[in-house]
């Protein structure tokens, strides 16, 4: 591939379809994760970043070779690295007398980073350390969020959005009850933040709905927040524009609740319902006269009258 003027121009037909797949989409692809570690680590920081490895593939590249690089100071390299892998997610592992056993979770936009979240490791319990089955490679977990600090917390609040965006996966149209298997259960609770992994074990109950049952399979983690690089708000809501085909227009009269149902509004004119139809019953039928007394005596016959011609005089 060739550049002229900040425009790359293929070579190949491979390197066009490399092109055409980082190309903007009005449905986007997967978001792809790098996981890389620092030029110094601990053995905890190594095991926690396989582990979540682990939970991210296929979508993630892990890189085994040390970055002696500081994402807070200067993102050049992660910016280099995420455009060559096409990566728009990224988390880096540390290790330093300062600030022990640390992982930074970031998102990048354009290939530029956008937001950044450091958690220092204060507890942690490892994938292997859970002698029991785990969930297949690629399963799409549910996720958990746990305590009001994710909904009052600005910083909190973005990193929500950030677990979200790291875990969540492949969007498809439908799941079958067994792949919802994969349960990821984080709480924020006294400046901590709690991350379990479960997995959800259907049992016999006796009837059709099975009994479901959580087995921790690991890993678990203690974070704690350190430092945090916030994107601005007119930046945030660029990386969050949708275009237009995606955008659902309103529709007049049309509403939902907050479980999805469909509510229509109609408009009519206003009846008289004393002139609505109804079922057609003998005692409802409308009668001519009044209705006489008990004991009275009705005249079915018409009254006589007299008549036009004068009788005939005697002489």
């Amino acid at each position: 591939m060739t550049q002229l003027d900040n425009v790359t121009r293929p070579k190949s037909q491979r390197s066009k379809r490399i092109l055409q797949g980082r190309a903007p989409k009005i449905a986007e692809n997967v978001k792809n994760a790098m996981i890389m570690k620092g030029g110094n680590t601990s053995e905890t920081i190594t095991n926690a970043l396989k582990d979540l490895y682990a939970l991210k593939k296929p979508n993630a590249v892990l890189y085994k070779k040390k970055n002696i690089t500081r994402p807070f100071e200067d993102s050049t390299s992660l910016e280099f690295f995420s455009k060559k892998t096409d990566c728009s997610l990224f988390v880096f592992g540390s290790h330093n007398k300062k600030r022990p056993n640390n992982l930074i979770f970031g998102r990048l936009f354009d290939f530029h980073v956008l937001d950044m979240m450091e958690l220092g490791i204060e507890k942690y319990t490892g994938l292997m350390d859970f002698k029991n089955s785990k969930c297949p490679e690629g399963t799409k977990p549910m996720l958990v969020f746990a305590g009001d600090a994710f909904d009052i917390d600005h910083e909190l609040r973005r990193l929500k959005s950030l677990f979200i965006d790291f875990f969540r996966g492949q969007a498809v149209p439908a799941v079958r009850l067994a792949g919802l298997e994969h349960i990821l259960h984080i709480t924020a609770l006294e400046d901590k933040i709690y991350l379990r992994s479960y997995r959800s074990v259907l049992k016999k109950s006796g009837c059709r709905t099975p009994r479901i049952e959580l087995e921790e399979i690991g890993p678990a983690f203690d974070f704690v927040v350190r430092r945090t690089h916030m994107a601005s708000e007119d930046l945030y809501k660029t990386a969050h524009r949708q275009p237009k085909v995606l955008k659902i227009g309103k529709k007049k009269n049309i509403s939902h609740d907050v479980f999805g149902t469909k509510f229509g509004r109609l408009h009519m004119q206003k009846q008289d319902l004393g002139k609505l139809q109804t079922r057609k019953m003998k005692g409802l039928r409308k009668r001519r006269g009044p209705v006489p007394a008990a004991g009275e005596e009705t005249d079915a016959k018409a009254p006589k009258t007299e008549s036009a011609d004068p009788e005939p005089t005697q002489s």
